[in-house]
């Protein structure tokens, strides 16, 4: 195992925990001496991804973290995908939309086949999964952070400023009555906030998962966008506008 793939595996079981000792970060990552473990816990702490903690254990830095778009597609996937289908139901025939970036939203493409729809994304994996689809496909420009396949930036901003939608689809990383519908990037929740602007309804697709967390940018007020979740949860039923997949 590469240093990058271990030290993601490290940062994922942070992710399910909010403190991991030493000794479980040895037992969980096999054939790795707890000296390689020690230094790559000193190097995501420079990166400043987690805390140290006295007596070899480590926290996340709250909100630091991006998942990368690999290790998402195989979370929670029963969920995702009822939660895309679903999404994809609410389109129709002659509507423009967007759809982000995101492991849920990629999993859309396979339910909006058939449909006659222009559809405008920032999502640099959508192509592959629409390919012979009879649809009208923009792929707005700009960079890519290849960690979570978003495409981003001024240019990519500028142009979606210039676009309306029918309705938009976001992916968003925590929400909660406290930070309301977050992301870890703060370019992230800047094209959000224009889409949004942009659209006629807007919908965010995130599982029940992301109930309750907080990440570093708020995006939107809880409430401001109609949620879709797998099933009801306490900040669903606080944030008064959601959906849940059937």
């Amino acid at each position: 195992m590469i240093p990058y793939q271990r030290r993601m595996e490290m940062l994922q079981l942070l992710e399910q925990q909010e403190i991991v000792s030493l000794s479980d970060f040895c037992e969980h990552i096999s054939n790795v001496s707890e000296s390689t473990i020690r230094r790559d816990l000193k190097t995501l702490e420079a990166e400043g991804e987690i805390i140290l903690l006295r007596g070899g254990g480590a926290c996340l830095k709250q909100g630091s973290y991006e998942v990368p778009v690999q290790s998402k597609t195989v979370k929670n996937v029963n969920e995702k995908e009822k939660i895309a289908k679903y999404a994809a139901s609410l389109v129709h025939d002659g509507e423009s939309i967007y759809i982000d970036s995101g492991s849920t939203l990629l999993r859309m493409a396979k339910y909006l086949k058939g449909k006659d729809i222009t559809l405008v994304t920032t999502n640099a994996l959508f192509f592959s999964e629409i390919q012979g689809m009879n649809l009208k496909c923009f792929i707005i420009g700009g960079e890519i952070n290849f960690s979570t396949a978003s495409i981003v930036g001024t240019k990519t901003n500028s142009m979606l400023a210039e676009m309306y939608f029918d309705k938009a689809f976001l992916g968003a990383n925590g929400f909660s009555d406290k930070a309301g519908i977050s992301t870890p990037d703060i370019r992230e929740a800047e094209k959000k906030q224009i889409v949004n602007r942009h659209s006629n309804k807007t919908y965010v697709l995130a599982d029940s998962s992301k109930s309750g967390r907080n990440t570093l940018c708020k995006v939107f007020d809880l409430g401001e966008v109609t949620i879709i979740c797998d099933k009801m949860t306490d900040m669903l039923e606080k944030s008064e506008n959601y959906l849940i997949a059937e």
